[in-house]
């Protein structure tokens, strides 16, 4: 009886066996899902980095047109790591970077008009003199950190009105199409002028064109 009773309770067994591997195998498959994107996006980042030669580099100041204030309607930085401006389809917000033969270290914190469509980066320099000795020069530098294209479309967004920056959106867009449908949500709130974003439109710099 005792061996009948075994024999019985062996495909109740080998059923539960199935059914637990079954699970290990869905919970290994979901868990990898959710990792993939996070080591897409790092890897999508990491292809940016390293050294760029020849990039164009020109210099502006606080004391012209958009004042001391950034994009992001943060005070412009000229120690450690210092305030860039580009195309920020090209070289998105947060982007860090040094200078190989300066060795100076700089952040992509604004944009402007002359910038858009081209590689240039404009490096912000604490005054006029040094401006003036920056000039425009074409230099080597090592790419640290790579932005972040979706941070750039939300800052963007409220800003659609202006030619130049519809133009950076539009390229955004191409690399982030995910993206285009909160843009486009965030520049309809924007235009409805509520509190919030006329304030953000008075701390930041009028070079941006907010």
């Amino acid at each position: 009886m005792l061996h009948e009773a075994a024999v019985l309770q062996m495909p109740k067994s080998l059923n539960l066996t199935i059914v637990v591997c079954i699970g290990f195998v869905l919970v290994g498959c979901a868990e990898q899902s959710v990792v993939h994107k996070p080591i897409a996006a790092v890897e999508e980042a990491n292809s940016h980095l390293g050294r760029r030669n020849n990039v164009r580099r020109t210099a502006y100041t606080r004391v012209e047109k958009g004042g001391h204030k950034n994009a992001l309607g943060m005070y412009l930085s000229g120690r450690h790591v210092m305030s860039a401006a580009a195309d920020w389809s090209r070289f998105p917000l947060g982007t860090r970077f040094r200078i190989v033969s300066t060795h100076e270290e700089f952040i992509i914190d604004d944009y402007g008009p002359a910038l858009v469509g081209t590689n240039t980066i404009d490096l912000y320099k604490p005054t006029k003199l040094e401006m003036k000795r920056w000039g425009v020069r074409n230099v080597d530098i090592d790419i640290l950190q790579w932005g972040s294209e979706e941070k750039s479309l939300q800052v963007l967004a409220p800003r659609t009105k202006h030619a130049q920056v519809q133009k950076m959106v539009a390229s955004l867009q191409k690399k982030k199409p995910s993206s285009a449908v909160r843009v486009a949500s965030s520049s309809n709130q924007s235009s409805a002028k509520s509190p919030t974003s006329s304030k953000v439109a008075k701390n930041s710099s009028s070079r941006t064109l907010d």
